[in-house]
């Protein structure tokens, strides 16, 4: 929760930075010519800046997030009829280099309180760990994912949804 707090105030801190940034060039604005051309490529410009105010957010899959030290934990699930499929991402450093040679665990607590413990197997073409977990009750899990790197153990907490 708290790397989400972090997130969104990164992310509202930068917006203002922008608005305030143009607000304060328009005599820039002014100097240009008034085209439609010039009005409409200005939002555009702006919506690709936006959403990305640090290098980490474009190594992101759009799964839920854990920074850890210097390791980059992400997990996407997908509900599929027979479980749900789980895809994470363990990586290291600022340019999040995969990790293969990890073991990576996923304990998982079902609505009801039982609890199931999955070992996940590298995709080495999609560098990632992955498992398919054959749950069908309906409601929210909450997932620990375990991996050991060398005898480091780094771990992250996550939620999804069935």
């Amino acid at each position: 929760m708290t790397v989400q707090k972090t997130l969104t105030y990164t992310v509202v801190a930068f917006g203002l930075a922008l608005t305030l940034g143009a607000c304060g060039s328009s005599e820039e604005q002014s100097s240009a010519p008034a085209d439609t051309e010039a009005v409409a490529e200005a939002p555009a410009a702006e919506a690709q800046t936006a959403p990305d105010p640090s290098a980490e957010m474009q190594s992101s899959q759009g799964g839920q997030v854990v920074e850890s030290g210097p390791y980059h934990l992400e997990l996407i699930t997908a509900n599929e009829p027979t479980g749900v499929h789980l895809d994470f991402f363990l990586q290291k450093g600022d340019t999040h280099e995969a990790i293969a040679d990890a073991k990576v665990m996923a304990q998982i607590q079902a609505p009801d309180g039982t609890q199931e413990s999955i070992e996940l197997s590298y995709d080495a073409d999609g560098a990632h760990y992955t498992a398919m977990v054959p749950v069908t009750a309906a409601g929210d899990y909450n997932v620990a994912i375990l991996s050991d790197i060398g005898g480091e153990k780094v771990n992250g907490r996550f939620t999804f949804a069935k």
